[in-house]
Order: C-alpha cells, then structure tokens, then sequence
C-alpha cells in the first residue's frame, strides 16, 4: 500500500503535496529505513512504544482485567503500572540511533534525501526465498521516473483556504456573544465547500472560556442548504447549529456540549424518516452535547461516542460501536452489528419489526424492553442509567418533536401506549455492573454519614 500510493503520487506530480504516514507493526529503526525508502515521510508506533511502558499483550484490554494496569479502571489493577515516561524516550532514542547509522551505511544526511529510493532496498534475497517463488515484486518495488521538477517527498505546504471559511463569519458576528455571553441568532446559507463549520467558532469560546464554552443557546445559528463534511466539529457549549438541509460524513465529529439540530428544508418532498438526512461516522468520539436528526444516519453512527445525547430516526451498519458514554435513540431500523464493542452508555432503538436482536452484536450488551412509569423524576433522577427509562425516552422523543418538527415523533408519542413495548433498550453488560456497584457505594457512605450525623 505504501509503495503503490508514492508511486501513484509521484506519476501523478502530487508527491510534494502530500505527507505520506506508514504504520503497522514498526519495531526497529530499520523498519523505518525501509518505510522511507519506499516512500514514507512519517512513521505511526503504538505496540512498540506500548511495549516499552509495560504492556505484555495479554489482549484483555477491553475486560478491564489488564495485569499490567495499562489498560485498566481497576485502582488495585493499576497500581501495578510501573512504566515511566523514560522507558518511551529510551525505545525512540534508539530507534534514531539506528536509524541514523543505516542512514550513514547507505549515505544518506537526512530523511528527505532517503524518501522514495526503494532502488536501495535489496530485492534478491527476497525475491528468491522459496516463499516468493512465482510472484514479481518489480513493479511493487519500482522507483517511478521522477524528473528534476517533480518532487518524490513532501515538501510543499498546501493552502486549506482557511480564509474562506464560513466560520470566519460567524466568529465576527459572535464577537460579543463570545465575551460577554450575550445572546444572538445568525442566519446563512451553506453549502458542501463549507467543511468544520462551528470548529473555528468553538476554538475561539475555548481560548476565552475552556471547556466550560457559554449558556446554552447562546449562538444560535440556523443555516439552510447543503452542509460539507464536519458540520458542528468540536462544537462548543453554547453554540447551536440548527440546519434546514442535509450535511455529509463526520457531522458532529468530537462535539464538545454543543447542540446540532438537522431537518429537511420545508420545500423538499422528501420523506425524512425514509431518507439519509446526515451520512458516515457521525459523532465520532462525541464527549458532550445534543442532535437531534430528523432522518436516517449512514454507518458507524455514534461511534466511540462517550458522553452525547442524540435522537435519529434510522442508523445504517455499525452503530453506536465502541461507544463508552451517553445516550442514543434510534427512532427506526438499524443496519447490522449494531454496539459491536459498546462498553457504556445506553441506546433505545424502535424495532417495530421485532428483529433487532439479529442485528445487533451481542458480545457485551443486554437488551430488555421498557415498561412504563407515570412517576415524574427530577433532572438529577434522570441521569440514573438503569433506571426511569420511559420518562427519559418521552422527554427526548419530545425535544426531538420540538426542534425538528418530526412526523415520526409526533406519531409515537400520539401511540405512546402502543409504541413503548416496541423499544429496546442496550446496555452493556459490565457498564451496569459498574454503575450498580457505584450505587451500592454511594449508599453505603450516605447511610455511614447519617449514622455519624446521628451521634
């Protein structure tokens, strides 16, 4: 993969433009010699240096049962860890030392000089190991005709167009909202050449107020058309983006307490519940915040999502994978292997056909259905996960009726009685053994601070 991308690179003049990273089982400088001979400029470690800080690769990072404590919640587990910083900085130092005396061995000063100079590399041992015979690696291994103007590593800084960016907009009309928390609502049009909209705005909140961001709603922008990729990316605490349109892949990206609202423009004929409203990865390492999307998501739906809130009305294969937080509701079908790898958080999905579990990976989730409660629960009540799943799936199936408009949400809480048997809820296995456990503790200590108050 390595060689074929620098050679289409280089044939296609592109080389200068773009900085190629290799990875994959590097251990030893002289994996990075051969890396840069085939036409690497960067190079990605994880097990090596993983290694080196005490990992033993005993593969039950996600048990919570590492014997390490590398990878592990367990305080007895990770007192064990006994890897330093040091350890890390040794096994780079030397790596560069070895990379530096193969450098000198093939008379190379520098990195850029070795880069895409696979005629250095030895074939013909290789090549001639019972293994290879009857396979050619010549045009694998080919270095492309390159003339003098055409570069083979990189070395041109490309132009983003960052001073086109729409956000370079909103950030001069939020220019008071940002410092003094007053309220305004921003309206513009966009289209799919406008990419990480909100990204720019929400790094400006963070210079003056972190993570923290503002009041909810502060910066209220309601944009109409077609979103590019990232829409709402690292979206701040404060910052709406509320859409009349459809937005592409990676919507939500990192959102930080934001909230992102997408429905269809009110012209379009489309059916939302039937139609893709917003496409791949969406939320993608989500930590904090709202969407509420009237319409169906493509794959890989909240993935790695740890601390979002959101309510859709369909998700394609893989979703809420590796999801450790938050909460998602599905209001529709999903695609296959749904919460592979989900460890926290909780999920609703409406399965009006009764064939969801088919669909969803089983590994380390439960599925239960959810009875009803008339009680009223306080905001405090509602962040209990095991509990009051009923009043906390009204009250985002309202919201999402609220701030999208949504047919199908109006329809369910018009049938509430005869809808909510039809919704699942996935949680995983261990997640509610640890958030029982946390409750058992809690208690214990307030009926030990009772009996003190008591004496």
């Amino acid at each position: 993969g390595l060689a074929e991308t620098h050679q289409t690179l280089v044939m296609n003049k592109l080389r200068g433009r773009i900085a190629v990273q290799v990875d994959g089982g590097l251990r030893t400088g002289r994996d990075v010699v051969v890396g840069a001979l085939l036409g690497a400029d960067e190079f990605g470690f994880a097990t090596g240096a993983l290694i080196a800080e005490g990992c033993i690769m005993m593969r039950k990072c996600h048990l919570n049962t590492c014997p390490t404590g590398v990878a592990t919640q367990d305080p007895e587990l990770r007192k064990r860890f006994k890897g330093k910083p040091e350890d890390v900085v040794n096994f780079f130092t030397f790596i560069a030392q070895e990379v530096r005396g193969l450098m000198a061995e093939l008379g190379f000063k520098t990195m850029q000089e070795m880069t895409g100079h696979s005629e250095r590399l030895e074939k013909s041992d290789a090549i001639k190991h019972w293994k290879s015979q009857g396979l050619d690696f010549s045009k694998l291994l080919a270095t492309p005709d390159a003339g003098p103007d055409v570069a083979i590593f990189n070395c041109e800084k490309q132009n983003h167009g960052l001073e086109k960016a729409l956000d370079n907009k909103l950030i001069e009309q939020s220019k008071d909202a940002i410092e003094n928390g007053t309220a305004l609502i921003i309206e513009s049009d966009i289209i799919n050449v406008n990419r990480s909209v909100g990204a720019m705005l929400s790094g400006r909140i963070a210079e003056r107020h972190g993570f923290a961001g503002l009041e909810e709603d502060t910066i209220h922008v309601k944009l109409t058309g077609t979103a590019g990729q990232s829409l709402g990316a690292w979206l701040s605490r404060g910052v709406t983006l509320e859409l009349a349109g459809d937005s592409n892949d990676y919507v939500g990206k990192g959102l930080s307490g934001g909230k992102i609202i997408i429905y269809p423009n009110p012209e379009s004929p489309i059916v939302p519940e039937d139609n893709i409203i917003v496409g791949n990865t969406v939320l993608y390492g989500a930590i904090a915040g709202q969407c509420y999307f009237r319409g169906i998501a493509g794959e890989r739906f909240a993935v790695r999502n740890s601390g979002a809130t959101v309510v859709v009305e369909g998700v394609g294969d893989h979703g809420c994978e590796y999801m450790t937080g938050g909460c998602v509701v599905v209001l529709g079908s999903t695609g296959r292997n749904f919460a592979a790898g989900m460890s926290g958080g909780v999920a609703y999905v409406l399965d009006e056909d009764g064939d969801f579990k088919k669909r969803c990976n089983m590994a380390q989730v439960e599925l239960e259905r959810i009875s009803d409660s008339d009680a009223s629960v306080s905001d405090e009540e509602m962040a209990d996960m095991i509990n009051h799943d009923a009043q906390r799936l009204r009250c985002l199936i309202e919201k999402h009726l609220e701030y999208t408009g949504s047919s199908r949400a109006q329809s369910i809480l018009d049938h509430w009685d005869n809808m909510l048997p039809k919704f699942i809820k996935i949680m995983p296995t261990d997640y509610r053994c640890a958030l029982l456990d946390m409750q058992a503790k809690a208690s214990k200590q307030d009926g030990t601070n009772m009996a003190v108050g008591a004496e």
